[in-house]
């Protein structure tokens, strides 16, 4: 098969793009707070890319003319900041950059409150247990 300039054309685009979305782009580079703590950037990319081309096509079967390779390509890239990750203080912590921050902090909070409706539901057991002793 020979070399179509189309796959010169898709290369380029792909080499350029590769350039642009790394990891880093997605987990950004950690930044040091005074307290000690790292902070990480976590963001959200999307990309789209597109490419077309073609010959032009001589109608008149006796010029037989060599007409030009027509084509394109187009990439688009979109990077949006979803969370910060939050490492210090002996935990890790994932701060989620939305518009419903009472569901971001019943999320923090779960863990306290499964660990006391435990807690809760073994005192009672505790307790039916004691009760049922001293009868």
């Amino acid at each position: 098969m020979s070399d179509n300039p189309i796959n010169s054309l898709m290369d380029t685009t792909m080499v350029n793009l590769k350039q642009m979305v790394d990891v880093n782009t997605i987990v950004g580079d950690p930044v040091e707070s005074p307290d000690g703590s790292v902070i990480i950037p976590i963001s959200r990319v999307s990309f789209g890319f597109i490419a077309g081309g073609g010959e032009y096509e001589d109608n008149n079967k006796e010029n037989k003319t060599n007409l030009p390779f027509v084509g394109g390509s187009g990439a688009g890239i979109s990077v949006n900041p979803v969370a910060f990750l939050v490492v210090g203080n002996g935990q890790i912590r994932l701060l989620p950059i939305n518009e419903n921050p009472l569901l971001d902090r019943l999320l923090d909070i779960a863990p306290q409150l499964i660990e006391k409706l435990q807690t809760l539901i073994e005192n009672v057991k505790k307790n039916n247990h004691e009760n049922r002793d001293l009868k």
